[in-house]
């Protein structure tokens, strides 16, 4: 059985939470902790949170696929401020929910002690979502941009997997068969083994997740999808601050995944 067959196994074996059930845990301002690992370390992580978390189960899946265009200035502004270490950082994307079509324009802000925001709105899909209302005021307001200064740099399709801890006080979101699309240059790029977890809280309540992640040789290390993304799609980006990065992503894989000189 390969390692997609028993990820499959164990979230079918998981207690089930509906969307509905998980209203009360926005975590719309939360803190942020993301980890990467391989999907046979992913294995190791289910078995262990089997009597310890509830999957989530939308639109009858607990695999859910999404996809999400990240918009950037010409300069690529956004880009940069990951790039150059800054704290305070900002991203604006359009994400849908593949398998009910909802869509979002969403602006993320992270500032200088860690703490991200999140502000979105819905709009009517990932083509038409700049006329809708309030589309550019959230933009503005959330930024300091116009939303018409933005276009689309890259764009992922991932599936993902949310568990909630049973006394419901935060979320792990999992990513993984991440594949990246440039849309300058129109450039696809993947990420093979890797898995994406993201531990979302409220302040540094208790977690223990991060316990697990230990005892399985799993530790806490940056992920952006937009900017690792944009590198792999685009080896002519400033990247000097990122391939440590890449280099640190193929020796947690396993194998070489990336196709351009770093």
């Amino acid at each position: 059985m390969n390692s997609d067959q028993r990820i499959d196994e164990l979230l079918s074996s998981m207690t089930v939470i509906t969307l509905a059930e998980m209203k009360g845990i926005k975590l719309m301002n939360r803190l942020d902790t993301k980890y990467v690992t391989t999907k046979a370390k992913l294995v190791e992580l289910l078995q262990m949170v089997q009597d310890k978390y509830y999957v989530q189960k939308n639109h009858g899946l607990l695999i859910i696929p999404y996809l999400t265009t990240y918009y950037d200035t010409d300069d690529y502004a956004m880009y940069m401020q990951h790039h150059n270490k800054r704290a305070r950082r900002t991203k604006v994307r359009v994400r849908t929910y593949v398998a009910s079509s909802e869509t979002f324009l969403e602006v993320k802000n992270k500032n200088n002690h860690g703490r991200t925001k999140k502000k979105r709105i819905e709009v009517p899909s990932q083509d038409d979502f700049r006329n809708a209302e309030g589309a550019a005021e959230l933009v503005q307001l959330r930024t300091g941009l116009r939303l018409d200064g933005l276009h689309a740099v890259v764009q992922n399709r991932f599936d993902r997997v949310t568990l909630v801890n049973k006394g419901k006080t935060e979320r792990l979101t999992i990513d993984f068969n991440v594949q990246f699309e440039n849309k300058e240059n129109s450039h696809h790029h993947g990420t093979d083994q890797l898995v994406v977890i993201e531990l979302k809280r409220d302040g540094n309540v208790y977690s223990p997740i991060t316990n697990i992640l230990r005892d399985i040789h799993v530790l806490p290390t940056g992920f952006s999808k937009c900017c690792i993304g944009m590198v792999l799609t685009d080896p002519g980006l400033k990247q000097n601050n990122f391939k440590p990065k890449l280099r640190n992503l193929e020796k947690i894989n396993g194998r070489r995944f990336i196709d351009h000189q770093i």
